[in-house]
């Protein structure tokens, strides 16, 4: 990864699970050419991994806290993660 790179772990809060929130943020993940993961936790949070430019992962953690149009985000709760070896953006069950 070069110097502007950032990996973040994110971990979503509200009404996040059965609204597409998964679906959602994988085409904003897409669009800005994030890399990462992400999954529906037992607890109905959801949780991402967002690795690539650093400009570029702050614009789609801003985007997170909206969601889709029939989510409601109370929280995000960030933490600075390893970063992603894998290609491209993936929902993960």
């Amino acid at each position: 990864m070069s110097i502007d790179s950032k990996t973040i772990r994110a971990v979503i809060r509200g009404r996040v699970q059965g609204v597409s929130y998964r679906a959602w943020t994988k085409k904003q993940a897409d669009r800005h050419g994030v890399a990462g993961w992400v999954r529906n936790r037992p607890d109905r949070t959801v949780e991402a991994l967002f690795s690539g430019p650093a400009e570029a992962v702050e614009t789609l953690l801003a985007a997170c806290r909206r969601g889709p149009f029939a989510a409601r985000v109370d929280g995000i709760e960030v933490s600075e993660a390893d970063a992603f070896e894998g290609q491209g953006f993936e929902i993960r069950s």
